[in-house]
């Protein structure tokens, strides 16, 4: 390893301006790539295209033309009549027609007042289909009619306006997802306008993430400068020499352009994941000049040749550098074991980046060095020696203290640490693995406030669907008419027949070939072509009823009661399904009173109620229930909750009671929605996770037993972070944080830095103790460089993490938070348990020099 490390100091001391270049140029041709970075915060991309729940998810949309849609809310508290007066009404007709107007709306599908229809009994046995607000209510009266109008419409009443009449929302469907932000932004232009006591509001998950893109966006220009700052301040404070610290900043710079150069040059989008590139590669870049640059400072004398010590330097430091840097890498690396693809996006690029930083500093850092001038070393020398006071620096003296207590109380620490371990195992089985896109924002947040106050009026602005779908096999049109029995005159016919109904959907073919016949029937036909025609007539109308799932009223009567459960759960806001059109079409073509209220007893009487509803100003609403062959049906959850623990247990609520009252004969249960989209891929994500960082941490120990050569020191090694990571994720567990996804990737970062610790200490405590051959004095060295270099490390990267805990969104404030906490606890448990352990074990760990 020295040889090599001797050689690339060699050569880039001598060509440092090629150093330079080299450096420059692959900077700048990579980071020409960052312009056409593009934003993506779907979570739907948290799973694979190919993946069977996202692939049945599009189906469902496209199958029951169902949107992505934006809610926008309108609240009045102060009228005495809530949203129901001429005023607030007025503003709700005024801003629908100016949500009609912008472009990427579906108005077609646009839910409002305004737009939907009102449905009653013209006479017994007759509908009539009227504009619920064909216009503005021109009196109060009016008003106070609509009111009565909507609360005799379940599908409409508290979806459209809230049961205590104080809301009323807009469900605006748009073409694309991803223009979302540009639409809302359109809307609050629009709602801005209105100044009456309504308070108005938009949220969805659609604008909440588009939304977060905007600002994500902002925020990644905002926290890797800050972070670069604060690392620069820090180094200061460490060195007291700009031109020496210039050299890990150029290190960092470097590592971040090219990495998300990379990145975006090979078409990857940045997701809320790879955002966060920046940010962790800043402080983790710095870490191996941070080492460089204290031993050199430590090392160098005035009058010494340059090229001699930064080459004893580096080729001291070159293979704990390499193992930690291959150590972090693989920590990151692991997560491309998980089956989320941003994450798998994330950890590749970090662990490319970490490497990139390693083979950066060894090459760049030897050619900065060598070349600083002679009043640049001499400050620095008197900068080091400026303010250290015969106990040291201060960072010395409090490494000093952590020494004393580790070597003076290493049994009592060992217990103590034992404890937490049990703690902190306890701590982990009481995770709850949660997440919701929604709550990425602060709680003050427009999307958030907006998300409380319509939940709390409305069933739910949270969409999930169940689907249940009939998959026995049907007769088809070529086995209906069987040649076996046929007429031989009739097979020139029967070919041509299966020819011209080939088209369509099975309802239709069956359709049409009942008029087929039926015209067959009417023309020039033997008795003995007759009779098989009017046999194959029968044969196939009773396929064509029977084959209409969805018009059995006791299929849908099992919908019902379905619904009622689901309902009575409080699990559930509302649900709408098809069965909940039959019956108001039913009652207003009876009586049009409460006790008509209720399904028919006939497919027939079925099959009439959906025709007199398909006379509506809206007849393909009732696409979104049912598909055109009534072979599978959709039912519409509304969810006050988007956190997937509560969609978690809307799912096995639907699966127990499915299991006590099974499906009818031929029906399957699926769901999709982007409510369980968000529980797929947590899950996906846990057990993803568990594995790379079990495969992390088996390739770590390897790698730890073959670099010190010793099964002790491999398992030292990792004690620092087995301890580290169970204890954050034990103390998550107790204070109740969700495991949310930048929760989960923190593993990854825990166990590649606090194994770094643990190699640096190992590395230097083995080689001083062959220099001393003595337990004590080898301690004591230790915790008078090496620890101090340790403990400068762990604030470099700690508070390179602390600017983002003034980001404005909390996925950000999270990993600050967490990043800067196993920071410091790793290089504590470190610098406490590595001495305490080797001191109770000494005789195991330090053997004298042959």
């Amino acid at each position: 390893m020295n040889r090599i490390a001797n050689k690339l100091v060699e050569i880039s001391s001598r060509k440092p301006r090629w150093v330079y270049a080299a450096l420059l140029l692959l900077t700048l041709g990579v980071g020409s790539q960052i312009p056409r970075i593009t934003i993506d915060t779907d979570p739907e991309n948290m799973l694979a295209e190919s993946h069977p729940a996202r692939t049945f998810h599009n189906a469902t949309k496209t199958q029951f033309a169902m949107h992505d849609a934006i809610v926008v809310g309108v609240v009045n508290d102060e009228h005495s009549q809530g949203i129901y007066n001429r005023s607030s009404l007025t503003d709700i007709y005024n801003l629908t027609r100016s949500i009609q107007a912008i472009d990427g709306v579906i108005n077609a599908d646009l839910m409002s007042v305004s737009t939907v229809d009102n449905i009653t009994q013209a006479a017994p046995g007759t509908l009539r289909f009227e504009w619920m607000m064909p216009q503005a209510p021109q009196s109060e009266t009016a008003a106070q009619q609509i009111q009565t109008d909507i609360e005799r419409l379940p599908l409409l009443y508290d979806t459209l306006v809230s049961q205590n009449g104080k809301a009323a929302a807009i469900y605006v469907p748009i073409e694309d997802k991803n223009e979302s932000y540009r639409i809302a932004e359109q809307i609050r232009a629009a709602m801005d306008k209105y100044d009456g006591t309504e308070q108005w509001y938009i949220t969805g998950l659609p604008v909440a993430e588009d939304q977060f893109g905007v600002e994500m966006f902002v925020q990644m220009g905002v926290s890797a400068p800050l972070a670069g700052l604060t690392i620069f301040i820090l180094l200061f404070v460490f060195f007291r020499n700009i031109p020496l610290i210039i050299a890990p900043m150029v290190v960092a710079m470097a590592t971040v352009i090219v990495t998300m150069g990379l990145l975006i040059g090979f078409g990857f989008t940045v997701h809320i994941m790879s955002s966060m590139i920046a940010i962790f590669l800043m402080p983790i870049a710095v870490v191996d000049s941070v080492h460089i640059l204290s031993e050199f400072a430590d090392r160098y004398k005035p009058g010494e040749d340059l090229n001699v010590v930064v080459k004893d330097v580096v080729g001291q430091l070159f293979t704990p550098m390499l193992y930690t840097s291959i150590t972090s890498s693989v920590g990151f690396f692991s997560l491309m074991l998980t089956p989320i693809p941003p994450v798998q996006i994330f950890g590749a690029f970090v662990g490319f980046g970490i490497l990139f930083a390693f083979i950066v500093t060894i090459v760049f850092m030897p050619a900065y060095l060598t070349r600083m001038s002679d009043q640049a070393l001499a400050n620095l020398q008197q900068a080091m020696h400026q303010g250290v006071s015969a106990r040291g620096t201060r960072i010395g003296r409090v490494a000093r203290s952590i020494g004393n207590i580790a070597t003076g109380y290493p049994r009592t620490l060992l217990v103590g640490f034992g404890v937490i371990f049990a703690l902190s195992i306890w701590g982990i089985t009481q995770i709850q693995i949660n997440d919701n896109p929604v709550r990425w924002f602060k709680s003050d947040h427009e999307i958030r406030v907006a998300d409380r106050v319509l939940n709390h009026h409305f069933a739910g602005t949270y969409n999930a669907y169940l689907v249940l779908t009939d998959k026995r096999e049907q007769q088809t049109p070529a086995n209906l008419l069987a040649v076996d029995a046929m007429p031989e005159s009739l097979r020139d016919w029967r070919q041509q027949t299966l020819a011209d109904i080939s088209a369509g959907n099975h309802a239709e073919q069956l359709q049409n070939l009942i008029f087929a016949i039926d015209d067959k029937l009417f023309g020039d036909v033997t008795a003995s072509e007759t009779a098989y025609l009017e046999a194959v007539m029968a044969m196939t109308e009773t396929a064509d009823s029977q084959g209409k799932t969805f018009q059995n009223p006791q299929v849908l009567a099992y919908i019902a009661g379905l619904q009622s459960h689901l309902g009575a759960s409080g699990l559930v806001g509302k649900s709408n399904a098809l069965p909940d059109v039959v019956k108001v079409v039913n009652r207003e073509l009876h009586s049009g009173k409460a006790n008509d209220y209720e399904l028919p007893d006939t497919a027939s009487g079925v099959a009439q109620t959906l025709l007199q509803y398909q006379s509506s100003h809206r007849p393909n609403d009732l696409w979104h229930f049912v598909t055109p062959d009534y072979r599978s049906s959709l039912i519409w959850l509304q969810l006050t909750s988007g956190d997937n623990q509560d969609m978690s247990a809307v799912v096995s609520l639907v699966r127990d009671y499915i299991s006590a009252n099974p499906l009818p004969e031929g029906l399957t249960a699926d769901w999709a929605g982007k409510a369980y989209l968000n529980v797929v891929w947590q899950d996906n994500m846990v057990a993803g996770m568990i594995d790379s960082l079990i495969g992390a941490f088996i390739i770590v120990f390897v790698m730890m037993i073959i670099l010190f050569r010793s099964l002790v020191y491999g398992v030292l090694a990792m004690l620092p972070l087995t301890l580290t990571i169970t204890f954050i994720y034990g103390l998550i567990g107790l204070v109740g944080k969700d495991y949310d996804m930048p929760i989960a990737v923190l593993s990854a970062l825990t166990l590649g830095l606090s194994v770094d610790f643990a190699i640096h200490f190992l590395e230097r405590a083995r080689a001083t103790y062959q220099q001393t051959n003595s337990v004590k004095q080898t301690m004591a060295m230790m915790f008078a460089g090496p620890a101090s270099a340790i403990t400068r490390n762990a604030l470099v990267i700690a508070l390179g993490f602390t600017p983002l805990l003034f980001a404005p969104l909390v996925p950000y404030i999270t990993v600050g938070v967490f990043l800067a906490s196993i920071m410091a606890i790793s290089a504590l448990v470190t610098l406490l348990m590595l001495p305490a352990a080797m001191s109770a074990i000494r005789s195991i760990v330090f053997k004298p020099a042959n």
